[in-house]
């Protein structure tokens, strides 16, 4: 069937170049639409990180300062100004809400992905070049396959649509490592060969405003580890103009660096370089340890259903054959910059010593473009070829899937995917309990979307079982992309609503309550929780208060309003001494209560 499309249309596409192109970009927007763009404003924001972002935002935005970000009338150096001024930006153009919050991550994962999929059809171009072949079915397949699987993963999914920083700094080192390659590859003669390396330097200085020192020291470890590998460091060095690029790069991040430090001083360096940068890497930072192979966990799960292939896609590199790859075209080695981008980031974050999940998105790409290079292999034109000036690297690839690994690794997929659909089943008692969604996992049962969400894997399944048998290998990763899809659309956006409603809504409705009844001078006050999402949502200074006792002592001794508004678990208010006749009931929903204190200044 694949190779029918082929002929019938991809074929003659050199004939109908301006339809391939839009073809492509109605893809690559399909594709970000789905992952991204669709509903992304109609939940609320998540606690804990993502309104802290938002409201330094708002903040940023409302008092005109662009220099230094507040949160809740403090500063907040956790993270460098330019996902602030992203946000601002968004609310701007399109007010205060969550779609604006969210729209900076959404456009940065799509831009890579659009790079990524000329990327990988560039390669396949100069490959086909190579060996003296049009392939034209070849090309488009692996590059929409790529910005597929790029795009359509868990771990991408998530931070692509969160309003935080970890989105933007992967779509600017990415595309930088990306810009890079493309500059990497060009003949020497190239006069576009310098501006992909000034696209690189820019996009350095980008990630370096996004996330500090780690957006150059991580795409600097990459290019280093592949340059020595093939031996040619100092060569490239010299062909991008490092020092010229370290300019461009300090041009790009260093002014607003050295405007923040000018306002601050000592306190944003010890916050920022010290415990957020430095203290990150060698000590735990607000508990977030794990064991030493946490990160094969995140990438087997976020990269899911596709990490079961990841072995044999790095395995057809064949990379221990150096000798053969140094040999080789500068533009047939984008698999082995894909596997030291994969392994620079992966063993960069093994080591250090606090761990979060997020941390290995920046791998994620890599990871797509090895799938969709294994995969790019697969597609044969059956006609006969002159096959040309096939280096000695052409012997790296492919490696076939009717081999033992690949056959291996399919049946691993079926019962990855069969595991998964079996989990879903029970998902509701594998859910832990959370104080601020109690209902949610009762909730989620009474939905069925478990019950679909396992029909749609256990389905999958078996549809890949049966190609296995019948040998039609190239369908595996369509099946996986397409019961992805429908897991998305059909289970997973549901139950983000479902999710939404037990847990950040009923904080939001309230939050936007206690700020239109709040009276002139009101103090508000959340008990037990820190919910940034509630200075946010009410647009007030919040007074977080940790423990019934201390908020017992500020409302009786410590406050100076006539009254308070407390928001707090209703199971909580006789623990702070508060008698039903102490306090007003303002409204309850869900988890939260929200009252109005009389104090002793009345």
């Amino acid at each position: 069937m694949i190779q029918s499309l082929s002929k019938h249309w991809w074929k003659n596409s050199s004939k109908r170049p301006a339809l391939a192109v839009m073809l492509s970009i109605l893809w690559i927007i399909l594709v970000s639409g789905i992952a991204f763009f669709w509903h992304l404003g109609s939940f609320s924001l998540i606690d804990e990180t993502e309104p802290l972002f938002a409201e330094a935002s708002r903040q940023m935005y409302l008092t005109g300062d662009w220099i230094t970000p507040y949160f809740n009338g403090e500063t907040r150096f956790d993270k460098p100004a330019l996902i602030y001024w992203c946000q601002a930006l968004a609310y701007m153009i399109f007010g205060v809400n969550e779609w604006a919050v969210r729209l900076p991550s959404a456009i940065a994962a799509f831009g890579l992905i659009g790079l990524a999929f000329y990327t990988l059809y560039y390669h396949q171009a100069k490959m086909d070049g190579l060996q003296g072949v049009y392939r034209p079915f070849r090309r488009w397949f692996t590059a929409g396959l790529g910005a597929a699987v790029i795009g359509l993963n868990p771990e991408m999914i998530v931070w692509g649509r969160a309003g935080v920083s970890d989105m933007l700094l992967t779509g600017c080192m990415a595309s930088a490592l990306l810009c890079f390659f493309q500059g990497y590859s060009q003949p020497a003669i190239s006069p576009v060969k310098a501006r992909w390396y000034f696209a690189f330097y820019v996009l350095i200085g980008l990630a370096i405003l996004t996330k500090g020192p780690v957006g150059i020291v991580l795409p600097g470890f990459i290019i280093f580890l592949f340059l020595i590998y093939l031996g040619n460091f100092w060569q490239v060095v010299k062909e991008a103009k490092l020092v010229r690029g370290m300019l461009v790069i300090c041009a790009v991040a260093i002014p607003w660096y050295v405007l923040v430090t000018w306002q601050n001083g000592w306190s944003f360096i010890d916050s920022f370089f010290g415990l957020h940068n430095v203290e990150r890497f060698t000590d735990v930072v607000n508990g977030h340890s794990a064991p030493w192979y946490f990160y094969f966990i995140v990438v087997a799960l976020g990269f899911a259903p596709y990490s079961v292939y990841l072995p044999a896609a790095m395995l057809r590199i064949k990379f221990w054959q150096r000798k053969s790859w140094i040999s080789s075209e500068r533009y047939q080695q984008l698999s082995l910059f894909a596997f030291c981008w994969f392994i620079g980031i992966f063993s960069f974050f093994t080591i250090a010593v606090t761990k979060l999940p997020s941390y290995v998105l920046p791998l994620m790409p890599a990871a797509g473009i090895l799938i969709a290079l294994l995969w790019g292999d697969l597609i044969v034109n059956k006609e006969k070829q002159n096959v040309q000036n096939v280096s000695a690297s052409a012997s790296l690839a492919p490696v076939l899937l009717s081999s033992p690994l690949m056959q291996a690794s399919g049946w691993l997929n079926v019962v990855f995917v069969s595991a998964i659909g079996f989990a879903f089943f029970k998902i509701s008692s594998l859910i832990g309990y959370d104080p601020a969604a109690p209902n949610f996992p009762q909730m989620l049962q009474r939905s069925n979307l478990p019950v679909l969400g396992g029909i749609i894997w256990l389905a999958a399944a078996v549809i890949i079982a049966v190609f296995l048998i019948r040998r039609r290998y190239l369908h595996l990763i369509c099946i996986n992309l397409l019961a992805f899809t429908a897991f998305m659309v059909l289970v997973l956006t549901p139950a983000l609503f479902v999710s939404d409603a037990s847990r950040q809504l009923p904080l939001k409705q309230l939050s936007q309550l206690a700020a239109r009844v709040q009276k002139p001078g009101e103090e508000i006050i959340m008990v037990g929780f820190k919910k940034p999402s509630v200075a946010f949502y009410s647009q007030r200074k919040i007074n977080y208060i940790k423990s019934n006792e201390q908020a017992a002592n500020y409302i009786k001794n410590q406050t100076e309003s006539e009254s308070v508004i407390v928001l707090a678990q209703p199971k909580k208010f006789p623990k702070m001494g508060l008698q039903s006749t102490d306090y007003e009931n303002l409204d309850v929903k869900q988890a939260y209560g929200l009252i109005r204190v009389k104090t002793s200044n009345q």
